[in-house]
């Protein structure tokens, strides 16, 4: 099971993407995460069902200093590598 995040808001340059990542490993989930260049964060995680709606539930808050508007959500094709890999990857 996969999902793609957008959480907007002010979530850059508080600590979101490696709060994410820190969570999303912590859950084991796989995937990555980056900052958008319109302010946004973009992640993409797989992993099973329970643990990807408490990274979607962590994503709502995020780290201390992160006022999330808005989490958008979509399942995508679960055809990311399940190495148990989390990466941050660079804004686009």
């Amino acid at each position: 099971m996969a999902k793609h995040l957008r959480i907007a808001g002010v979530v850059q340059g508080v600590g979101y993407r490696a709060a994410f990542a820190t969570t999303a490993h912590a859950l084991q989930l796989s995937g990555w995460v980056r900052n958008r260049f319109d302010g946004s964060v973009e992640a993409t995680v797989r992993g099973p069902a329970e643990a990807l709606g408490d990274i979607i539930d962590w994503a709502w808050h995020g780290p201390s200093g992160a006022q999330v508007r808005e989490v958008s959500v979509t399942e995508v094709a679960d055809a990311m590598a399940a190495d148990g890999r989390f990466e941050i990857l660079p804004t686009e």
